[in-house]
């Protein structure tokens, strides 16, 4: 069992920038997921249990970054140039079979935290 605990979501206005926490128990591929309401979860980022590769969606490349620092078992993703349409809840997700199983989520999942973005 993976217990995944994220923080750092709330509201900031467009162009802002926020930072997303997530606290692991196991060190796995991670991911970050996001879903708007109405709309499906979608993938948004993943990295490798070492940190060395990462993996984005289009519709974030160059505006997010993910990144994770193992020695406090924690993975991150910071938001810059926020736009109205990055609105969701964020879901950290942790991954057995590793980052090449992305954009497909693991079995592991956090309980979210919302992000909005004003215009």
């Amino acid at each position: 069992q993976v217990q995944l605990v994220e923080s750092g979501g709330g509201l900031v206005q467009a162009g802002g920038s926020l930072r997303l926490s997530c606290a692991a128990s196991r060190r796995y591929a991670m991911g970050w997921f996001r879903q708007g309401t109405g709309k499906e979860r979608e993938f948004v980022a993943a990295i490798n249990w070492s940190g060395g590769r990462t993996y984005y969606a289009d519709s974030v490349k160059g505006r997010f970054t993910i990144s994770r620092d193992n020695a406090k078992n924690t993975v991150y993703l910071q938001m810059n140039s926020l736009k109205p349409e990055d609105t969701a809840v964020y879901y950290c997700n942790a991954n057995p079979l590793g980052i090449s199983d992305y954009p497909s989520p693991g079995d592991y999942w956090g309980q979210g935290t919302q992000v909005t973005v004003s215009s």
